[in-house]
């Protein structure tokens, strides 16, 4: 890997940090991007090239693309990492979270994936986007984080035979829970949030307890960051990977839910 070029969105914390720290240890030219530069200490700590880059703006996207192909010659791989997480539903979110939400997980994406792809097509690379059960599984509470998620995916699930023609490899990876800092960047006060939510607050209550259940369990971000250096190099080149056993068999009851009915089963029983 000594010669090939990754670029890393969001890597601040989290999975991100842990992708960067990985591919570095891979033996890859590891450049990790992050919004806001005075959080960098960490990840320069992985040994990572580490530049800004803000993927709710198209000129930070183009400027810190043209200085990687200056200085390496070459871009490998995208991994599209930033997010957001939102919690709350429609009644209560303001709209200009659930705009925010779009911006940075699926604009974001857009716009990092487009900016790269005439590189990524001179090196027949690759572009890896860490997307989420969420993006499968609708789930409560999340009405617009799921939504940039499952417009992430279709997005991604029509790219990929089209990129494949011309030599780009595109893959997305599904982690259910995982211990990291994201669902604290959510910024919410529970207790707020539930007193503010008036005929929805016991089932907000319901659904955060339930979640709190399912992060005492949660995956490592390095395990997920293991997969998606598979996601990397692996030949014949697969699209769609779960980072554990939960995420699996989470996606396969969607996948496999025509009518709906197996989902709603499910996660009805997280708001009662």
């Amino acid at each position: 890997m000594a010669d090939r070029v990754v670029l890393i969105t969001g890597t601040s914390s989290g999975i991100g940090l842990a992708v960067a720290a990985a591919a570095v240890r891979a033996g890859y030219r590891t450049v990790a991007t992050l919004r806001n530069l005075d959080k960098a200490a960490r990840v320069r700590g992985t040994g990572a090239d580490v530049r800004r880059l803000d993927v709710t703006d198209p000129a930070s996207i183009a400027e810190c693309l043209a200085g990687v192909v200056a200085d390496y010659g070459r871009l490998d791989a995208l991994v599209n990492n930033a997010g957001v997480s939102v919690l709350g539903t429609l009644e209560h979110l303001p709209m200009a979270d659930i705009r925010r939400a779009m911006e940075v997980n699926y604009f974001g994406v857009v716009e990092a994936t487009k900016a790269a792809m005439p590189h990524l097509r001179a090196s027949k690379g690759r572009v890896v986007t860490v997307t989420s059960v969420g993006g499968a599984v609708g789930q409560p509470f999340n009405e617009a984080y799921c939504a940039a998620k499952f417009a992430v995916e279709g997005f991604m699930q029509s790219l990929e035979p089209v990129a494949a023609t011309v030599g780009v490899g595109v893959s997305v990876i599904e982690p259910g829970a995982v211990t990291t800092e994201f669902v604290n960047n959510a910024r919410i006060d529970i207790p707020a949030a539930i007193d503010a939510a008036g005929p929805y607050a016991p089932a907000l209550e319901a659904y955060i307890n339930r979640t709190r259940g399912a992060y005492r369990t949660a995956q490592t971000a390095d395990q997920v960051a293991e997969v998606v250096l598979s996601a990397l190099t692996a030949y014949p080149i697969v699209f769609r990977w779960q980072t554990s056993d939960f995420a699996r068999a989470f996606v396969a009851d969607s996948l496999s839910d025509l009518d709906g009915s197996i989902v709603a089963g499910l996660t009805s029983k997280w708001v009662r």
